[in-house]
């Protein structure tokens, strides 16, 4: 859990929905596309921070839990049966760099806000700070991020993410993961269509070359 909301209250410049939005699911995935890499032969890593023995923090295990079965490019780490937390947030980081080749990384987060905010999904690039609404110092996380207002900020961190409503953490994760997978399959939809593109340039070539030398013939 961070506290990025209250650290930088200017969210203008942010992209932000409240989780019962009409097709929220769309406009995640929309924003989540924006800020993927162009480089679409790039692994991209999805890690959800937190842990099932908070409610208010649960939001990245349940996320990471709702897209594991059906994902199938991109890469999750974080689930309810084996969350990404504090204790092991280093030796996540750690692992996931040796096993994948400089990824692009997805962090999701549950985080505390101001009471208007709650309820809100951010999306945002760079790096999220976990464990600063809680003082804990661990790595900062992602080449962008994903966080939900889950609850109100500013007064006993630990009391309040224990008491956090367990319907707006779900409800929140559900259209988290759900935007997931569609920027995930319109993520490879664009990889395939670059593809072809470059297969039909390949197959052209010859036909193109042969057309040229005709045209000189010609003009001879």
């Amino acid at each position: 859990m961070n506290l990025k909301s209250r650290l930088f209250p200017n969210l203008q410049q942010q992209e932000r929905v409240h989780y019962e939005t009409d097709g929220v699911a769309d406009l995640l995935s929309d924003s989540i596309m924006n800020h993927l890499p162009r480089l679409y032969y790039k692994q991209i890593v999805v890690v959800c921070i937190g842990t099932d023995r908070s409610t208010g923090d649960s939001l990245g295990p349940l996320v990471g839990s709702k897209i594991q079965k059906d994902i199938s490019y991109f890469h999750v780490y974080g689930t309810l049966k084996d969350p990404v937390h504090a204790v092991n947030l280093a030796e996540t980081l750690e692992h996931i760099h040796e096993k994948h080749k400089n990824p692009f990384i997805i962090a999701i987060d549950a985080c505390l806000g101001r009471m208007k905010s709650v309820g809100f999904i951010q999306i945002d690039k760079g790096s999220i700070k976990p464990g600063a609404g809680v003082n804990k110092d661990l790595p900062p996380v992602g080449d962008m991020h994903i966080t939900g207002i889950v609850n109100i900020s500013g007064y006993m961190e630990y009391l309040v993410l224990q008491n956090t409503r367990l319907h707006v953490v779900v409800s929140m994760a559900d259209q988290i993961a759900e935007g997931i997978l569609k920027a995930e399959e319109a993520y490879l939809e664009k990889r395939l269509s670059i593809r072809r593109d470059w297969l039909n340039t390949l197959n052209d070539s010859p036909n193109q070359q042969e057309q040229k030398n005709l045209d000189q013939s010609q003009q001879a």
